[in-house]
């Protein structure tokens, strides 16, 4: 059985979200201009990658509101795939709306400056964990149909992020649950996407430790 946390601890807490909310980040053209660099210069780690990385610089040419939910045609977000020291498991949450497994993320914040940043603040928040790393290439883009707004797309820019060795997680209020799985025995029902994620983060993994 994989170590999983219990469901939603008294003890979990989140990080309160920005005054100004997510939607207020269409303003933030620092993101934005992160958002374009990382991406024209980003080599795809596959060609639906690279199909979605396309889209999505054509979605970012329409301004920092393509960083919006009220962005209908569609809107960035960040993720992360956190891998445990030894690059042996990975930390996957039981979505609360989703009920899958899925990779930590959501929603970029007017104090994001940088997509790596977005994924990395995401990660902190959602796992609880201190002293996480981020590697600032990205290891995957992914847009799938969200709800946002009565129905829009999620244009989804991946990370591998490195836990401390002896990290123990924390539920937020957005998961059932938290738990670490070997990376190559996921946990089911899992979210499209995810699974796709192991390689890259192991690549990544691998590259940080030479």
């Amino acid at each position: 059985m994989p170590d999983a946390f219990p469901t939603r601890p008294p003890a979990a807490t989140t990080t309160p979200p920005h005054p100004g909310g997510p939607d207020r980040a269409g303003g933030n053209g620092a993101l934005h201009a992160d958002a374009v660099a990382v991406l024209t210069g980003w080599t795809p780690t596959g060609p639906e990658a690279a199909g979605a990385r396309d889209r999505t610089l054509d979605l970012l040419a329409d301004g920092p509101a393509a960083l919006t939910r009220h962005h209908l045609p569609g809107h960035l977000t960040a993720s992360a795939l956190i891998l445990d020291a030894a690059g042996e498991r990975v930390l996957l949450c039981l979505h609360g709306k989703l009920h899958r497994w899925v990779q930590l993320g959501g929603h970029c914040e007017p104090g994001d400056e940088t997509l790596a940043g977005a994924a990395l603040r995401e990660a902190t928040e959602e796992s609880g964990i201190p002293g996480l790393v981020i590697d600032p290439v990205p290891i995957d883009v992914d847009i799938h149909p969200v709800r946002c707004q009565g129905g829009s797309l999620h244009h989804d820019v991946r990370f591998a992020v490195f836990a401390p060795p002896g990290a123990v997680g924390q539920v937020s209020d957005e998961s059932e649950a938290l738990g670490w799985f070997p990376t190559g025995r996921l946990p089911e029902p899992l979210a499209g996407g995810t699974a796709q994620l192991v390689a890259p983060a192991l690549a990544a993994h691998a590259r940080r430790s030479r």
